[in-house]
């Protein structure tokens, strides 16, 4: 695999390869798309793949639960994963990151998923029903740190060292747009900086070139190296993650709950006003920072 990002000539190229296993991480109006990369099985991060019982969307269930879920759509721990989504790049990202959390590194988000996948007149096919094929052997093996709670973020907001970047759009960073979820406060953590996710892409969907990905990030993170990422449930932040990756950043941690937890009605602080970071106004995207 030549990285965490492929183009959809690799993928194609390898097509229905012994041990390529592709999955749709689609969330929202995406999910259950009637056509899919043929093969694809389902990620589904509104479904299996998120625990239910925590009070955030999108929360990371535990290894036994995301081991019982990848075994049971076909994976081994010898196969490699390319993850995509119908938006762009979006959800797939966080299904990339969980991965990743759990200790599994042959993992690779499709640059522009599945657009840039028909923009290219490749194949695509009826999505069937889930996945029925045989178990697979997966064994979720955690990593420490890469998925942190808001007592991590609290301590980093005030380490020199550390910076907090925040995926939403940059109305709702400030508190004068609204909150898609009901009943969370509107603005942003004191002390962190805002780059929605939708800067790190270009008009086609896909991640930007490396240089400009580390123009982005020196812009609202400075020379701090170790960065932590918050977006509304924890999905676009991942794609901060990405993009900082890429980058080159190697001390990488995404905040859970984000704002759905933070933004509760709590003793978290929260602050209003103009987001930090670069003037330009982010790029359309499927949503506002998920």
């Amino acid at each position: 695999m030549p990285g965490v990002l492929v183009g959809v000539g690799w993928v194609a190229e390898r097509l229905g390869a012994p041990g390529l296993v592709l999955f749709d991480a689609s969330v929202g109006a995406h999910r259950g798309a009637d056509h899919r990369i043929p093969g694809a099985r389902p990620f589904d991060l509104d479904g299996a793949l998120s625990d239910h019982d925590a009070p955030a969307p999108h929360t990371m269930p535990g290894p036994a639960a995301f081991t019982e879920a990848l075994r049971a759509l076909g994976v081994d721990d010898t196969d490699t994963l390319v993850v995509y989504d119908a938006a762009g790049v979006y959800s797939s990202a966080r299904a990339w990151w969980m991965l990743r959390a759990m200790g599994f590194d042959r993992a690779a988000v499709l640059d522009g998923g599945l657009p840039a996948w028909t923009a290219a007149g490749l194949p695509v096919e009826a999505a069937g029903p889930a996945y029925e094929g045989p178990r697979g052997s997966f064994t979720a093996r955690p990593r420490a740190g890469l998925l942190v709670g808001s007592a991590t973020v609290t301590a980093a907001l005030a380490d020199p060292a550390a910076a907090v970047l925040d995926a939403r759009t940059r109305g709702r960073f400030a508190g004068i747009a609204p909150e898609p979820r009901p009943g969370l406060r509107g603005g942003h953590m004191p002390g962190a900086v805002n780059l929605p996710f939708g800067e790190l892409q270009g008009p086609d969907g896909r991640m930007r070139p490396p240089a400009e990905l580390r123009e982005a990030f020196g812009a609202v993170a400075g020379d701090r190296r170790r960065l932590y990422f918050s977006c509304g449930s924890g999905v676009t932040a991942c794609v901060l993650a990405l993009g900082a990756d890429l980058a080159g950043y190697r001390d990488l941690a995404v905040y859970d709950g984000s704002w759905s937890e933070w933004g509760m009605p709590s003793d978290l602080p929260v602050t209003t006003g103009p987001a930090a970071g670069p003037a330009a106004e982010p790029v359309a995207g499927p949503a506002t920072g998920g």
